[in-house]
């Protein structure tokens, strides 16, 4: 089981913090959808764009079962990853402690039309434009997320190594009360 799993919308910084965790953790890290690409061998956009989304889907959550399955990791899942009920029991079964990752829709709209690489890796799944659909899928994806998250942390006060390090000292937190019996902590972020 993954030591810590990061969920969130595209662009709240999954990848980043992950790699930082990770580094800090002295563990792997995985980005569920760089893993997809490149066992398909296929974009995410040629993926939805060619066999569409439910495809997708199929694959990316055949790929959540295997991956939370194995090596102790931190794990970068897709940012819509949650929004099929196996996949939300299989992060509260088996990928805990789920943190999700949050920004304001204007933080991830700035974030995705700064990032050369959004046309290319990041489809629009409404049929709009990627950057159109933010604020509408935050708030459709909200209570999703939130059934999932062990832990809570806004990445758009702080720069990523700071929100490694809240996070950091959450799992520590975490790990103390899972290893005495006691509730889990709350997150500070």
């Amino acid at each position: 089981m993954p030591r810590i799993t990061l969920i969130g919308y595209r662009g709240c910084g999954k990848s980043t913090i992950a790699a930082l965790l990770a580094r800090r953790l002295g563990i792997p890290w995985h980005d569920a959808d760089a893993v997809l690409e490149e066992r398909v061998g296929l974009s995410i956009v040629s993926i939805v764009r060619d066999r569409g989304e439910p495809a997708f889907r199929d694959l990316e959550a055949e790929l959540l079962a295997g991956l939370l399955g194995g090596e102790p990791c931190v794990l970068a899942t897709g940012g819509g990853v949650v929004l099929r009920p196996g996949n939300r029991d299989l992060l509260r079964e088996r990928g805990r402690p789920v943190v999700w990752l949050t920004a304001p829709a204007d933080v991830v709209r700035a974030r995705l039309a700064a990032d050369p690489t959004t046309a290319a890796r990041r489809p629009g799944l409404s049929g709009v434009d990627p950057l159109a659909e933010v604020a509408a899928a935050l708030a459709a994806r909200e209570s999703l997320y939130r059934g999932c998250a062990d832990a809570v942390f806004d990445t758009a006060r702080e720069p990523p190594e700071r929100v490694a390090e809240a996070i950091i000292a959450w799992l520590e937190r975490w790990d103390a009360a899972a290893a005495s019996g006691t509730a889990a902590p709350e997150s500070s972020a």
